[in-house]
């Protein structure tokens, strides 16, 4: 019941195509040149045309150069993708020192190529690529040609109102980048925790199916093993003159039911945990427990006696793994027991798992199932100093909620401490077991 590992899923690597990159330094260069026509043709403003276009032919020559001598498709390293989105903010700073610094419109056009790091890429080059355009932003509040504009009535701008320009392309790089990086984040390890979910669910329903298999093949070498063990018997009695061939064939009966015993405990374990037996809510708690009662903490079980009959349902993996790994939390937690009580009537089937711990910490209680969110006492964290992953507890509360059931994670009312954690389902889907798949978001 143990935490997928860390290294499994935290902080993958990223990767941008390349074709990605040079869609978009495409559209910069079409939307550049089309600027450059209609300010020059549109509005008949004096426009630095040559030095303009020359900048804008060079980008263009970089992107046919990249798109021939290498595959589009391929996923560039993050330092690489970094410094074709650096080169965008320095082709954009060259542009506007031709066309009014930030007297120019087009000045916020900065904050595209640090948005796109932000979602795409690690935080250390999103930061390298925010300070680049603030720097080069700092550096037009000073250096620029003149706005193109009307010669007989040129714009003249207030030096406050280029500061309150410069200041909102500062504030918004750092805003909107550290929005778009955040949601992009948990957005990511969400999509991990889910893809860990999936996992433990199918190595659980593997192991689960390994116990058909089991008693399936058990089943079948049962017919020929009974036939040669037979056989042999026969040519023991038949061969009890010749001592030759005797003690051979003894061997070989005594083999043969050998293999015979082997198959009836394989099929005698495989008979309570065949993929489609049924058990009780009594079974699946003991089933749940029993790996943990040797661990120093002592587990109370309590079934509370009802009027209506005792909910049998499936033999489902993933109410297994869920109920197990909340237990197996609560043992880590807790300092000297464990309750975990069961109650049901006819239309709800209860389960209450408590310790005597801790608790929840307020700052957690809100937050607790998110994923790579946990406060985990281990040997290798306090040497460590760094939080644990948490994925467990979002893994289970995600495979029980689709069974159907609802997980609730309290503190025990004070005088007394410790964590519970309540997990009730509809009786009747309790006892079908069925799995609503739910789409990762």
């Amino acid at each position: 019941m143990a935490d997928v590992a860390a290294s499994d899923f935290r902080h993958p690597r990223r990767y941008v195509r390349l074709d990605t990159i040079l869609r978009l330094r495409w559209l910069a260069a079409l939307g550049q040149l089309a600027a450059i026509f209609i300010v020059l043709q549109g509005l008949e403003f004096d426009v630095p045309v040559i030095p303009c276009v020359a900048i804008v032919g060079l980008s263009a020559l970089l992107n046919l150069a990249l798109q021939m001598a290498f595959n589009p498709m391929q996923r560039l390293e993050p330092a690489y993708a970094a410094a074709l989105l650096a080169l965008n903010i320095v082709e954009l700073a060259g542009l506007l020192f031709f066309t009014g610094g930030l007297q120019n419109p087009f000045s916020f056009l900065f904050l595209a190529p640090v948005l796109i790091s932000a979602t795409a890429l690690p935080i250390r080059l999103t930061i390298a690529l925010g300070a680049l355009a603030v720097a080069c932003a700092s550096v037009l509040v000073f250096f620029h040609l003149p706005l193109p504009w009307d010669s007989e009535e040129p714009l003249v701008l207030p030096p406050i109102y280029l500061f309150g320009v410069w200041l909102s392309i500062v504030l918004a790089i750092g805003v909107t980048s550290l929005y778009a990086f955040q949601v992009t984040e948990e957005s990511r390890k969400l999509s991990d925790a889910l893809a860990a979910t999936e996992l433990v669910l199918a190595r659980e329903q593997h192991l689960t199916q390994l116990d058909g298999l089991a008693a399936a093949a058990a089943h079948e070498l049962g017919t020929p093993l009974s036939t040669i063990f037979l056989i042999s018997r026969e040519l023991e009695r038949a061969s009890l003159d010749n001592g030759q061939f005797a003690g051979d064939i003894k061997t070989l009966r005594e083999q043969v039911q050998r293999c015979r015993d082997i198959l009836a405990k394989i099929t005698q374990l495989s008979a309570t945990g065949a993929p489609f037996d049924r058990m009780p809510l009594s079974t699946l708690i003991e089933e749940t427990v029993a790996p943990h009662r040797d661990f120093g903490v002592t587990i109370k079980v309590r079934i509370a006696v009802a009027g209506t009959r005792e909910p049998v349902g499936t033999r489902n993996p993933a109410i297994l793994y869920g109920v197990g790994n909340i237990l197996e939390n609560a043992v880590d937690f807790a300092r000297a027991a464990v309750e975990v009580n069961a109650w049901w009537n006819t239309e709800t089937v209860e389960i209450v798992i408590s310790d005597d711990g801790p608790g929840f910490a307020p700052d957690i209680l809100k937050r607790i199932g998110e994923p790579y969110l946990s406060r985990r006492r281990s040997a290798d964290e306090a040497q460590g100093g760094h939080r644990g992953l948490g994925l467990g507890v979002f893994i289970a509360r995600t495979l029980l909620e689709r069974t159907g059931a609802k997980v609730s994670f309290t503190n025990r009312i004070f005088p007394d401490h410790g964590a519970v954690v309540q997990i009730a389902w509809p009786r009747s889907r309790f006892e079908t077991g069925d799995i609503v798949a739910e789409p990762a978001s």
